[in-house]
């Protein structure tokens, strides 16, 4: 047996976004049914080189997602300007469950990005209005190419603003997308200001206040993914229908941990998961919904759902490289 190596571009090819939505939102209800393990994603913290490594373990057991594997991940925010590497790297072992033989070992930066944007487009989905037509993102990295790619595969986003502080960031951003689509530069309260609101950035004091947002807008807070992080005014959690992806993580590193920490937000502002929102055991957006957040931190089922969509394109493809990693003799 052979363990398939796949680069950057194999999982890019194999990640076909309407696919990785679909697994995203798989694993979000096997989480809310129980059918899955996933321990608590650990930190090593490196103040010293200004940045973190995070391992990410998990198994789901629902039907044809019989997958399990984990990521090793990291995030230096240093890295593009000392180093000339990206903030987030990431590298996913894809197990078989039966025998744990690594079927796959794959580039999980690719794989993260990809996973990431599928997440808030099943929110935006469950929670966005229908007719959802303004796409509004703040932060021009990396991380925003796949939020418009997903979030537009389940809404007809026609206008988007992207602000940045950045001015070249927002020039490749707006480079990359304005063939197809009404794409413009703007301020983080025109950005907020929008239909549907993603935030990806690693900032540690709010940037969206709460009068920016529009009366219905639905916001998916990407950027807090460690303890400390803070993208949106506490007014905005107070006052909307406010979805987390996991009570432990979100509690700990998502976009609560600040005003949870100092009891400015607590367990009678939580609406619930997302896991019980795409399966039915809560409504999603209603009639009487104004503003609605989405708390991501980044589960590792995404990443094992994701893992084997690619894992089985590649194969189907005969992407990939193979290679000896295991010695399968006996004896």
């Amino acid at each position: 047996m052979e363990t398939l190596l796949l680069n950057r571009d194999d999982v890019g090819e194999n990640a076909r976004m309407e696919e990785v939505i679909v697994a995203v939102e798989e694993a979000f209800a096997a989480y809310e049914r129980g059918s899955v393990q996933m321990p608590p994603k650990s930190y090593i913290d490196l103040p010293r080189y200004d940045g973190d490594f995070r391992s990410m373990p998990a198994y789901m057991d629902a039907g044809e997602w019989d997958a399990a594997g984990i990521k090793w991940v990291n995030v230096h925010t240093a890295n593009p300007e000392d180093h000339g590497l990206p903030t987030v790297m990431g590298t996913m072992v894809y197990s078989d469950p039966r025998n744990a033989f690594p079927l796959a070992i794959m580039d999980g930066t690719t794989l993260t990005r990809k996973r990431t944007g599928a997440a808030a487009a099943v929110a935006t989905d469950h929670l966005a209005v229908e007719d959802a037509s303004s796409l509004g993102i703040v932060g021009a990295g990396v991380q925003s190419y796949t939020q418009l790619e997903a979030i537009s595969v389940v809404r007809d986003v026609r206008e988007v603003v992207v602000a940045d502080k950045r001015e070249a960031a927002v020039e490749q951003f707006v480079d990359r997308f304005g063939d197809d689509f009404d794409v413009r530069e703007g301020s983080t309260a025109e950005a907020a200001s929008c239909d549907v609101l993603s935030t990806v950035t690693p900032v540690e004091a709010p940037i969206v206040d709460r009068a920016d947002l529009g009366p219905h807008t639905h916001v998916n807070a990407m950027g807090a993914d460690a303890e400390g992080k803070q993208e949106l005014d506490p007014e905005i959690l107070l006052d909307a229908k406010l979805v987390i992806d996991d009570y432990e993580q979100c509690t700990h590193s998502g976009e609560i941990n600040v005003p949870w920490s100092r009891g400015v937000v607590g367990d009678e502002d939580l609406y619930g998961e997302l896991g019980a929102v795409v399966t039915g055991a809560l409504p999603g957006r209603t009639a009487e919904d104004g503003v609605t957040v989405f708390d991501s931190t980044g589960l590792a089922i995404q990443d094992v759902a994701a893992a084997r969509v690619v894992y089985e394109r590649a194969t189907e493809h005969g992407n990939g490289t193979p290679f000896e990693l295991v010695d399968t003799r006996l004896g």
